[in-house]
């Protein structure tokens, strides 16, 4: 049976191995994933690599907000990539933007210089590109090998549409890798409705801080986050996940 691509987005050891419990193919390792996410740390990585063999991406992004980077801020994301490179990713989750909503091709073509020839995804960064069918031929030019993308839209269900064009243009030149909003029923009703065969999740639960005593009247970030709430990653959403895939795939082989 031919087997769908089911990654995981993480930000700890907890969740990186509630992801590997539950039948995720890889990994996006992220930092801060609250806030979307931003390169993680090193330890980390080397933690999840030393408690598993499951096949980690990780992302790289220097802060939160746009992907309009400055020169100091790609000389940083090369620097990162080479590392994590050394250290033993088997790829990273890159993209840059120009102001006027096109792929940077020159920041890109500098990380992807610093991959070394592993392998690249373009992030959600696609998502806020102008033209989403120019920036996947661009991203084919460069060689990147996925696409993460909800269709540009918040989520992967009301991406529906541009989501089965991606993949029909894509013509298995490039991998597009559906997220936001990827749970097993929004596998069932994208696979089926585009195609897509690759799904990234981040299986989130909401748990309670294990303080006791909380002081709240002050907060450590933004008011609106509470420090008493741990995100982490359920397995059992990611195994409804795989299962739904599972049944596409095996669907579509008899």
């Amino acid at each position: 049976m031919k087997k769908g691509v089911l990654e995981c987005s993480v930000d700890s050891v907890e969740s990186a191995l509630a992801a590997v419990r539950g039948g995720a193919d890889r990994l996006e390792l992220c930092g801060s994933f609250v806030i979307g996410g931003t390169t993680p740390s090193p330890c980390l990585f080397k933690e999840i690599q030393r408690q598993s063999d499951i096949r980690i991406h990780v992302l790289i992004r220097p802060r939160f907000g746009d992907f309009c980077y400055t020169r100091n801020e790609v000389s940083i994301m090369c620097q990162e990539i080479a590392m994590f490179r050394e250290l033993g990713a088997e790829a990273v989750v890159i993209g840059a933007l120009c102001p006027d909503g096109s792929l940077d091709m020159g920041a890109m073509k500098q990380m992807i210089e610093a991959a070394g020839g592993i392998d690249v995804t373009m992030h959600r960064a696609f998502d806020m590109a102008k033209d989403p069918r120019e920036t996947l031929e661009k991203a084919v030019e460069l060689g990147i090998k996925t696409i993460l993308t909800s269709g540009q839209q918040q989520n992967c269900k009301m991406g529906r549409e541009l989501l089965k064009e991606l993949q029909e243009q894509s013509a298995g030149r490039i991998e597009i890798l559906a997220g936001a909003g990827i749970d097993g029923n929004a596998i069932r009703e994208l696979a089926q409705y585009t195609g897509i065969t690759s799904y990234h999740m981040s299986g989130k639960a909401t748990l309670s801080s294990r303080m006791e005593y909380r002081k709240k009247c002050l907060h450590m970030g933004l008011p609106s986050m509470s420090e008493f709430e741990i995100w982490q990653t359920d397995e059992n959403k990611v195994r409804a996940a795989r299962e739904a895939l599972d049944a596409y795939m095996n669907g579509c082989t008899q």
